[in-house]
């Protein structure tokens, strides 16, 4: 059996080749193993692109050389093992560059690396970035490893979290004492005609009335105020300019503000805790998503390898159907149902070997490398069970980070409703400032000021945040009934899962004991083709389906871990397992 996943890059192209093959004798003695041993041949080899026509006879010899005697995974990849093959198994080892954005805590270790690459999936710069090394062939907790460095939508809410703290470290000084200096250089110039005839009438008149109450009227006494008069002129014309200079230092401090600096930090602080339970929540939906395009890879792959498989054996059914028709021992139609059926085979395979590059497209647009990711960690099922809902039902309301956004909201509720509270409470500042300069002057002093009149209405804002405190109570309420619901469903999907995978065991027995009679009745001209082809249609399906309730049990799983909020204990179940399906790659 062949199975064929290429990656295609600028000079290189992988082809993984996962066989089973054996006789028709052979298989007899295979049908009663263990639900967990399904034979999987892995051979890994990396071809120029240049040499692709070659491949595909060198793996048909292979396989000719196969199919006359059974043999086990490690002798088939030590028969390909040539100098060539050796030389191309090196490069696949050669590790990858992809880019990573700066977002794990490490920050010193890589402060003088950092550099703006270029994002391998979108070709857009990203700033702050450093190379990583990733291998194409990864363990589920490798990849978990670099989804926290290659997420985009990670680093983003990273960036959120501490531009929030930034912000709430910058409310902390909002009432500390302000110094502040000024400096000021001026330069004018005046230039104006000033009228002053009335101020001279005035003058004159003024003057001549106090002569006149203080002097006795005296003949030929000169009139003073005329001879004052001629001697201010009836306008003055004012030319002035030049340059001022001068500096200054000043304080404000307020001293008491009525709580409203530590309402105001708070309001930032609870900021900062919702950005951080948002973090949370896009982390462990992206943890799944992760497993569940990781095991989806896994199970597409085992289902082209089963299609693959049923392919193989219906070719030697159909050169069996060939020989026993040109003895005469079947009829037409029975070779031509043999045919129909080997070309149904194959459009399946083909199909199914589409289905799993694409899953591993999926696999490897998350993890946003250049190249196919290969899953190395196998689909599984735990026969043991699972701890009582409860367990998982007080995890969740312990951990998941739903119910800390809603803690979040409510802190901001209670830290707006203590910023109304101080709306008619006085603001209490000290203030000075001096002017630099050969005779300086200076001013201090305290101010105290209250809001008299106008402005938000604190009875209105008052009420306003005791209803977002109402609001984030019985929000907590809903949160925890719903997780409560959801926790419960995810676990009894968990044990479904389980009991469906058990179940499917009988079946793929029979199917393969009724595979490996219609094959050997053939042979006695007691079965027809189309019996071969119907019963290996029922052993494939069987299979099939036990792998995918195995994907169920994984997915199930994932999504009650997800709503425990511990995504990564998913791990602990996983190293546990005492039910595991064949890789198909390895190291």
């Amino acid at each position: 059996m062949k199975f064929a996943l290429s990656t295609l890059s600028t000079a290189v192209m992988t082809i993984t080749l996962i066989s089973i093959v054996a006789t028709t004798s052979a298989r007899a003695d295979d049908i009663n193993e263990s639900q967990n041993e399904m034979i999987a041949v892995n051979v890994t080899q990396i071809i120029d692109a240049d040499n692709q026509n070659d491949t595909p006879n060198a793996f048909t010899a292979l396989n000719q050389d196969i199919t006359t005697q059974k043999v086990s995974a490690r002798n088939i990849f030590s028969a390909n093992n040539s100098s060539t093959s050796k030389s191309s198994i090196n490069k696949a080892s050669t590790k990858t560059t992809t880019t990573h954005i700066d977002s794990t805590s490490d920050t010193s270790k890589r402060q003088a690396a950092l550099n703006t690459l270029i994002d391998p999936i979108t070709h857009k710069s990203v700033e702050n970035s450093y190379p990583l090394e990733v291998s194409s062939l990864l363990s589920l907790e490798q990849a978990q490893n670099i989804l926290l460095q290659v997420s985009p939508k990670i680093a983003a809410n990273q960036a959120a979290i501490a531009a929030s703290e930034y912000q709430t470290d910058a409310l902390k000084t909002i009432d500390h004492p302000l110094v502040f200096a000024r400096v000021s250089a001026n330069a004018y110039n005046l230039d104006a005609d000033i009228d002053l005839s009335s101020l001279k009438n005035g003058i004159v008149t003024d003057i001549n009335n106090g002569v006149g109450d203080i002097i006795p009227p005296i003949p030929d006494l000169p009139n003073f105020g005329e001879l004052v008069g001629q001697r201010i002129p009836d306008n003055y014309e004012l030319k002035r300019s030049g340059s001022t200079a001068g500096a200054g230092l000043g304080v404000v401090w307020p001293i008491y503000t009525a709580g409203r600096t530590a309402a105001l930090t708070g309001v930032s602080n609870a900021r900062t805790q919702e950005a951080v339970a948002d973090s949370l929540l896009d982390e462990n939906e992206l943890y799944n998503t992760l497993i569940e395009r990781y095991f989806k890879a896994q199970l597409a792959i085992i289902a082209a390898y089963l299609r693959d498989d049923a392919y193989d054996t219906l070719q030697q059914t159909d050169h069996m159907a060939q020989r026993l028709f040109e003895e005469g021992f079947i009829s037409r139609v029975d070779r031509l149902e043999a045919q129909s059926a080997l070309a149904d085979a194959k459009s399946e395979s083909v199909n199914a070997n589409n289905d799993a590059r694409l899953a591993m497209m999926a696999l490897q647009r998350l993890l946003r490398t250049e190249y196919r990711i290969k899953p190395r960690t196998p689909l599984f099922v735990s026969s043991r069970p699972l701890p009582d809902v409860t367990y998982f039902q007080d995890l969740a309301l312990t951990n998941h980070p739903g119910l800390q956004k809603v803690a979040a909201k409510r802190a901001q509720a209670q830290q707006l409703h203590a910023l109304s509270d101080t709306g008619y409470k006085p603001t209490v500042m000290l203030y000075g400032y001096g002017q630099i300069e050969k005779d300086p002057s200076w001013v201090a002093g305290v101010s105290a000021s209250w809001k008299l009149w106008g402005g938000l209405d604190k009875t209105a804002s008052l009420a306003s945040s005791n209803a977002k405190i109402r609001q984030a109570d019985l929000s907590e309420i809903e949160v925890s009934d719903n997780l409560l619901l959801l926790v419960e469903k995810n676990w009894h999907d968990v044990n479904n899962a389980q009991s469906r995978y058990q179940a499917l065991q009988s079946n793929v027995e029979l199917a393969a004991e009724v595979l490996r009679l219609r094959r050997l009745g053939l042979q006695e001209g007691l079965n027809t083709p189309i019996e071969i082809a119907q019963a290996q249609t029922q052993s494939l399906k069987a299979r099939t389906e036990q792998a995918q309730a195995a994907y169920s049990y994984v997915q199930s799983l994932a999504a009650l871990m997800q709503s425990c909020g511990t995504p990564l204990a998913f791990n602990a179940y996983l190293n546990a397992a005492d039910i595991r399906l064949p890789t198909l790659y390895d190291k």
